[in-house]
């Protein structure tokens, strides 16, 4: 297997054009499936070095450009105001343990797509941005397209995540990320993330292969209790080592009524 750490993305896009080539972000990942025997690329291209994918810029609305190369703990360390910032760095605070957090990074988190990950379903809740780059230039794709299937991406061979941008969310909004897992620092069974206006935004995620968005719900605990309830008996999530298909019905409406009203609880008044 051939290492090779550019320093600008036109030199990874070039060395992208290797047969089976992967890029290499924080690793926490891709080392794990190399390890298992589950992948084998022949090149690993990593982004290390390339610092125009580093770095968090605020923009005058409150929104975020976050660089691919961002880490966890770097998300994990804003202090942010606006409803959609916000809910992210919630996000990543929650993502694995201290160490992962800071060498794992949000393009790689994304890019490898697991369904019961923090970061896709806080992504489509706050309506964010991937930003995507190739030699042939950059296009932007809304997260709730980015994301379309069981670790799968809208990405083409030879493309890179290169930012995302985050919406600041409704104005004196509230924001909240929920999840129900195991042990603290694993993935979730169900995860909600909730952004509060007038009305209420959430996106569940690890009960599907993509995060699923429901808008517009009243704030009261009927609405959110009963959004859960339609949810859930219109979905089929899957069944796995860390809870049933059954269960993860069950608690859905109660997880969806929660996260609504602490977000709903956040605003201002």
């Amino acid at each position: 297997m051939q290492y090779i750490a550019p320093h600008s993305l036109d030199e990874a896009y070039r060395a992208l054009e290797a047969s089976d080539a992967r890029c290499l972000a924080g690793g926490q990942s891709l080392m794990a499936m190399m390890n298992l025997g589950l992948v084998a690329p022949s090149r690993l291209v990593s982004l290390r070095n390339i610092t125009s994918l580093r770095g968090i810029e605020v923009s005058a609305d409150g929104g975020l450009r976050i660089g691919a190369m961002t880490t966890h703990a770097e998300l994990a360390a804003l202090e942010v105001a606006a409803a959609g910032p916000a809910l992210l760095a919630a996000a990543a605070r929650v993502v694995a343990y201290p160490a992962v957090r800071q060498w794992g990074t949000i393009g790689g988190s994304i890019a490898h797509a697991d369904p019961s990950a923090d970061y896709p379903v806080a992504l489509v809740a706050v309506e964010a941005i991937v930003e995507i780059g190739s030699a042939a230039g950059v296009r932007q794709v809304p997260a709730r397209e980015f994301f379309c299937g069981f670790f799968e991406t809208v990405l083409r061979e030879r493309e890179i995540v290169t930012a995302i941008h985050v919406p600041p969310g409704p104005k004196h909004g509230g924001a909240v990320y929920q999840k129900l897992s195991l042990v603290a620092g694993d993935f979730a069974i169900v995860a909600v993330a909730a952004i509060a206006g007038p009305r209420v935004s959430l996106a569940v995620g690890g009960y599907g292969p993509i995060p699923l968005l429901v808008s517009g719900i009243a704030t009261t605990d009927d609405a959110l209790l009963s959004a859960g309830h339609a949810l859930a008996n219109a979905t089929v999530p899957p069944g796995d080592h860390r809870a049933s298909s059954a269960y993860r019905r069950r608690v859905l409406p109660e997880l969806m009524r929660r996260a609504g009203r602490a977000a709903a609880d956040q605003r201002p008044g």
